[in-house]
């Protein structure tokens, strides 16, 4: 297989994978922790390059450790979770700025963890993306209702007997791997537009719950391989390619969804007029 077919695949797993597991960020409001969860990995990525491991794997630790973080910040009182996705946002970001300037001797270029670059994916990249496809989709599948009643109503389901942080629990898991496996196709920076444009696309045009998780895999996808197909034709780099097709679709589905509420332009004709046009 080919550099540019092995793009190809890379860009259908990952970017069904991004779409799925975007669906439940987006459909539980959560985009803002998403977007915390792709620049925070920074530093792990830049720490695995420096010691020639692997990007996605130095990434993988270091969004342990975040998840964490956001979780023990979440639960300080007066805090809450859009603090802590604020502050690991920040913090996580600059740190990996301040790790990549104290090693200047990468083996990578800084730009491809930034924005990624899909062209030189290996085959353990790929794999990695389907693992979390997979597990993903057997996730939600297992505990779909109970995910479904979270995101819908958190209040009947706190008053079912339910705890809630199981759940926000096992999403950011979902989410935190998305963005490692999103790592080598669009990087850090650009891996949330992956994550959350599929799935917006799909929630403006699709009424349903299952809808969208069945719509955004496949938006998703499609972004991944216009971008390849772009950044080809163009000769610009893939990554922000994909991004701008994932936003793309947003837009289209955006515009589709306001062109269809609005009220027709031609007016029925009454019948008094029609009876006189016949007259005359």
């Amino acid at each position: 297989m080919g550099y540019f077919e092995r793009a190809l695949l890379a860009a259908v797993v990952i970017g069904a994978g991004a779409g799925f597991v975007g669906a439940l960020v987006v459909l539980r409001r959560r985009t803002f922790f998403a977007q915390a969860l792709t620049h925070a990995t920074y530093p792990g990525a830049v720490a695995a390059a420096a010691l020639g491991v692997s990007v996605p794997l130095g990434a993988a630790v270091a969004s342990v450790a975040i998840v964490a973080v956001m979780a023990a910040i979440a639960r300080v009182r007066r805090q809450g979770a859009q603090v802590a996705a604020g502050i690991v946002l920040t913090a996580g970001f600059a740190a990996g700025a301040i790790l990549q300037a104290m090693i200047p001797g990468l083996p990578v270029r800084p730009e491809s963890l930034l924005v990624g670059s899909i062209l030189t994916v290996s085959d353990a990249d790929i794999a990695l993306a389907a693992v979390v496809l997979v597990a993903s989709v057997a996730i939600v599948a297992a505990f779909g209702p109970r995910i479904a009643f979270s995101t819908f109503d958190p209040g009947g389901f706190r008053a079912a007997g339910f705890r809630e942080w199981p759940v926000e629990l096992l999403v950011l898991g979902l989410t935190a791997a998305s963005v490692v496996s999103s790592l080598p196709a669009v990087g850090a920076i650009l891996a949330i537009a992956l994550i959350a444009a599929p799935a917006a696309a799909a929630r403006a045009v699709v009424p349903t719950y299952r809808g969208v998780l069945l719509a955004a895999p496949v938006i998703g996808a499609a972004a991944g391989v216009i971008g390849v197909l772009v950044s080809r034709v163009a000769a610009v780099a893939a990554g922000p390619a994909i991004a701008l097709a994932a936003a793309a679709f947003l837009l289209v589905a955006l515009l589709g969804s306001q062109l269809r509420r609005l009220p027709s332009r031609r007016a029925p004709i009454p019948v008094e007029t029609a009876e006189d046009a016949r007259i005359a």
